[in-house]
């Protein structure tokens, strides 16, 4: 088992971690869980260590001292370290093989940024690293030889779908976006949606986060951007098609007229799989696609005015420069600012486009700038929902 590949697995106890580590339970002598980032939820990284037994474990905040002691009451043997720079650290060592960088959110730009300048084979399930800092990753991915897969089940099928030779014959992409739980709900009904509600996906069982942006299709407009970086196409070749079903992950379309989509059940151990065992495929435990139980499959054009984050996401990218920090750091803030009851669903978009208005869009040179102009436009959305609740 000496020639297994180390898997250092960022995110380890959100719903990508959870997947992910079903798909490495399938193949033992394949993969070796080598390191292992929790957020905050140091009972659960605890029980993960104790049944993998890593060689390295890091809480990214939280209580570094109590967490240690409950890990090595846990019967954890590894190395522990806690703080958000320990992360990044993670994404650089050099015994790792494989980075699955699955951090909620723009913190995870960081690590992932450390994987693409080492060179590792970067499994990416975290948008927000390419719509915070996507020329800056996929410069240093160049330039260090780092692979960059997909995991997103949408990028994951476009990348399935393309040909051997790369983007040669390719019209446009496809992604799809199953419209949420709030697709058929009446427009006046959104503005007493609840937290509860909004975390309720029809078909993808996700974090509270990633499960509002669904439902305000915010998720989408930040893969849009995310897919621009990963197959460097400009917004006009890169559209978006509700189906509801979730059954094609994403479609390419050919100058020949020719449509290849990719489908599954939506479960996120395919991709994952797909990813780890890239170029070959691997054999997991995973919900099977029943042929035979599909009534219909159905596509639609996304409704703007229901939809109006989609909207502002291509915006963003069409603008450039900083325009894709400005939004993904005023929309986290409006997600957790509607979590916690601060503010209504509805008004999620025009926080987001509060900040685009105001804030200055001029491209950023380097990661001080990004972060900088990301606290700038968190402070400004902070602000802006505190006056919209008056």
């Amino acid at each position: 088992m000496a020639d297994r590949l180390k898997v250092a697995l960022l995110g380890a106890t959100g719903s990508i971690g959870k997947s992910t580590l079903s798909v490495l339970a399938d193949h033992p002598d394949q993969f070796e869980l080598y390191a292992v980032a929790a957020g905050s939820r140091a009972d659960a990284l605890a029980e993960l260590c104790a049944q993998w037994q890593p060689s390295y474990a890091v809480l990214g905040t939280g209580d570094g001292r109590a967490t240690e002691q409950a890990l090595r009451a846990a019967g954890f043997r590894g190395q522990f370290a806690a703080g958000a720079d320990a992360v990044v650290a993670l994404a650089a060592l050099p015994e790792v093989d494989i980075v699955v960088s699955a951090v909620v959110g723009a913190a995870g730009l960081n690590s992932t940024l450390k994987a693409a300048e080492s060179g590792k084979r970067i499994l990416l399930a975290n948008k927000e690293a390419l719509v915070v800092g996507g020329a800056l990753v996929m410069q240093a991915a160049r330039k260090s030889g780092a692979v960059l897969l997909p995991v997103d089940s949408e990028h994951n099928a476009i990348f399935q779908c393309l040909p051997a030779q790369g983007m040669a014959g390719v019209e446009q992409i496809w992604l799809t976006a199953s419209g949420g739980p709030f697709r058929e709900l009446a427009l006046d009904k959104f503005a007493s949606v609840t937290p509860e509600q909004a975390v309720q996906h029809p078909n993808w069982r996700m974090g509270a986060k990633i499960s509002v942006d669904s439902a305000t299709m915010m998720n989408k407009g930040l893969e849009v951007i995310e897919a621009h970086y990963l197959f460097e196409l400009p917004a006009e070749r890169i559209g978006v098609v509700v189906h509801p079903q979730s059954v094609v992950h994403s479609l390419v379309e050919y100058v020949d007229g020719s449509f290849l989509a990719q489908l599954g059940a939506p479960d996120m151990r395919t991709p994952i799989a797909h990813a780890l065992g890239w170029p070959k495929r691997l054999a997991i435990q995973r919900q099977r696609l029943d042929l035979w139980q599909l009534q219909s499959l159905s596509f639609s054009r996304p409704d703007a005015g229901r939809f109006p984050c989609l909207g502002l996401a291509f915006e963003a990218l069409k603008a450039g420069g900083a325009a894709p920090v400005v939004l993904n750091a005023a929309n986290e803030v409006a997600v957790q600012a509607f979590l916690e009851r601060r503010l209504r669903f509805d008004r999620i978009p025009a926080s987001v486009n509060a900040a685009l208005s105001a804030l200055p869009l001029a491209s950023v040179p380097d990661l001080a700038g990004l972060w900088a102009l990301d606290a700038e436009a968190r402070r400004f959305a902070e602000q802006w929902i505190a006056k919209d609740l008056t």
